[in-house]
């Protein structure tokens, strides 16, 4: 049985009403058929790119390596606990909410899902919304949505390239247009749709409406340095980091969690001395590249190709608090 290594893994593609054809610059791919609205980096089905393990996806890898790929803090030990994408939004996502954890295993589902969007491109004027204005309670959002108004009861933020927005569980939330974001998430995909603009797709009423929580965590996280790299955010069920790579340095050994990285900008090479006999040892990662080191695997290294700027994505060894966040208010008094 072939062992594990640091792998580059092989995107998949989704297609969705409100994607764009233009995936650059992260991809090059030439969209021909619908547009594309979703790149998922680490689904269950996306595939290891080269070496031993070729064309295995990482929801086997996980059944069969269990803890040694995936780490011991992962929620569940035989799948991959995060849900990574680009998001490419030409128009309005839906406004939608996710349920918790203890809300989505009441309905046979693995975990809730509460995630982040790292602002990777925006154009002026980009926005999202993030919960409800002040004042709105649910049967008013109810209303809202029957009179095809919903959208102008939340929150909406102005984005920039560079932000990070964290999204717990139970928040109201949109995506509006002209941005790419880099989402990181709980390996879920339940979604609660409450309102599509009219758009003919079904919604989730009774459950979504259901699921909105009273007080959220959501907002902007406030960044902060540890030890030289850029912390985004913090959470309970992801840490997500920037790494401005610039000369060559050692990844930290991590039981706890598999390792992602994700190339922004440059390119770098990922090196492994635990597993020089099997090729591929040295991986080179360009933008829009994702590369996976399990739990298991030491003696990693990064060096720049000249220079680099990677999101580093892992599940942490202790759960630390909601993260800090601020959350700017479309209506002023609103105590979010």
């Amino acid at each position: 049985m072939p062992g594990l290594y640091p792998f580059l893994v092989v995107p998949e593609f989704y297609e969705r009403v409100w994607g764009t054809k233009d995936l650059r610059p992260y991809f090059t791919r030439v969209v021909e058929g619908s547009p594309i609205g979703e790149v998922w980096l680490t689904g269950d089905q996306c595939k290891v790119s080269g070496g031993p393990l070729a064309g295995r996806t990482l929801g086997e890898l996980a059944v069969e390596f269990g803890a040694d790929f995936i780490g011991t803090a992962a929620p569940q030990p035989n799948r991959f606990p995060l849900l990574i994408k680009f998001l490419y939004p030409k128009q309005k996502l839906s406004v939608q909410v996710h349920p918790t954890d203890e809300e989505a295993r009441a309905v046979g589902e693995p975990c809730g899902k509460t995630e982040c969007w790292y602002v990777a491109r925006a154009l002026p004027g980009a926005q999202v919304g993030l919960g409800l204005r002040a004042g709105i309670n649910r049967e008013m959002f109810r209303m809202a949505i029957e009179s095809r108004q919903a959208e102008h009861m939340l929150n909406w933020l102005d984005v920039k390239a560079g932000e990070m927005l964290y999204v717990d569980a139970g928040t109201v939330h949109a995506i509006g247009a002209n941005a790419i974001y880099v989402e990181t998430q709980q390996n879920s995909d339940v979604t609660y749709r409450l309102y599509d603009y009219g758009r003919p797709r079904e919604l989730h009423l009774e459950k979504g409406l259901a699921a909105i929580s009273d007080k959220t965590h959501a907002g902007r996280v406030l960044p902060r340095t540890v030890e030289g790299r850029e912390v985004l955010v913090a959470a309970p069920s992801f840490v997500v980091e920037k790494i401005a790579l610039k000369e060559c340095m050692a990844l930290p050994t991590n039981e706890a969690s598999a390792q992602v990285l994700v190339a922004l900008e440059g390119g770098a090479v990922v090196e492994c001395d635990s597993a020089a006999s099997i090729p591929p040892h040295s991986i080179t990662m360009m933008r829009g590249d994702a590369v996976i080191i399990p739990a298991s695997v030491r003696g990693v290294s990064l060096r720049p190709q000249w220079a680099a700027e990677l999101l580093h994505m892992c599940v942490p060894a202790v759960k630390p608090p909601e993260p800090e966040t601020e959350m700017p208010v479309s209506d002023a008094g609103h105590q979010h």
